[in-house]
């Protein structure tokens, strides 16, 4: 995790400081989910990948994809009481990337049906206060 972070501060320099640590927590609880919840975590030689893109003045969006599912797709859990949550030690990651990002989701690396287990994308989009 701690390459990660750096590289992304690294990518990021010249953004505010705001953005960057957004970025980079963001990043990490999504890097932290695709090493724990799919095959990226599971196999020695996991990967999980990391891009940024500018899909739009003022947007930047972070992507981690990982090298395939081996339980569910990545989500919120939702059947969980308040007592639950409060007790939980796991399953917030996606609450804070929720919560910081302008937008998120998911996507099939390899959109066909077939491929499903080829590995997900994860993103999240953040506002730069740039403008075109």
């Amino acid at each position: 995790m701690s390459t990660i972070r750096a590289d992304l501060r690294s990518d990021l320099a010249g953004f505010t400081e705001d953005l960057v640590e957004t970025a980079v927590l963001c990043a990490s609880e999504m890097a932290a989910n695709a090493v724990e919840h799919t095959r990226s975590g599971a196999d020695p030689d996991g990967r999980v990948l990391r891009a940024l893109l500018a899909p739009e003045p003022g947007v930047l969006r972070l992507v981690v994809v990982d090298d395939g599912a081996r339980e569910s797709s990545p989500e919120i859990p939702a059947r969980r009481t308040e007592a639950e949550w409060m007790s939980a030690e796991r399953g917030r990651g996606l609450l804070l990337v929720d919560a910081l990002a302008r937008a998120w989701g998911t996507y099939p690396v390899v959109p066909f049906p077939f491929c499903a287990d080829l590995g997900t994308a994860v993103w999240a989009e953040f506002t730069t206060g740039e403008t075109g």
